[in-house]
């Protein structure tokens, strides 16, 4: 994993191995994202999802011919955005939560055995909210990309 310009923002610098659930509430089998491959707190994320095939909701999306529902992939882009924001020190004990969507695109369909990287980069962070835009690669092309709003409350 890399983590880019954390030092000279003050920023804590994360090791080179940090697991998802180690930054984010979620948990099987609403965790989305199976490695984070690329860090900057505050600013941007990057992981990995790796569609096996035997997640819960192939079998009913589609019999005959399983495929992600769209709106779990903007979920997982979500996902790696909130990595972006908790990893950012000023987000200790905080929460970001799906504010609303922007601008979604479905252009690949992704089934059992792809494997999506996903990214976020911060438009806007404050405090209190932010706004993000990602996308979710399939073999390098555009699967899906929307714009992300959210805001941020305590986790208790």
């Amino acid at each position: 994993m890399r983590v880019v310009g954390a030092e000279r923002r003050g920023l804590v610098a994360y090791a080179a191995v940090v697991r998802p659930d180690e930054l984010l509430p979620h948990r099987p089998p609403f965790l989305f994202v199976d490695e984070i491959v690329d860090l900057v707190p505050g600013e941007s994320a990057r992981g990995i999802w790796r569609l096996t095939g035997e997640e819960y909701f192939f079998a009913g999306h589609f019999p005959g011919r399983p495929t992600l529902p769209g709106v779990l992939m903007c979920e997982a882009i979500a996902q790696v955005g909130a990595l972006a924001v908790l990893a950012d020190e000023r987000f200790s004990g905080k929460l970001p939560l799906f504010g609303g969507l922007d601008k979604a695109r479905f252009r690949r369909q992704v089934g059992p055995g792809d494997e999506l990287v996903l990214e976020c980069e911060m438009t806007r962070l404050s405090t209190r909210a932010g706004k993000g835009s990602g996308r979710a690669l399939l073999n390098g092309e555009v699967a899906t990309e929307a714009d992300l709003m959210f805001v941020v409350v305590d986790q208790q």
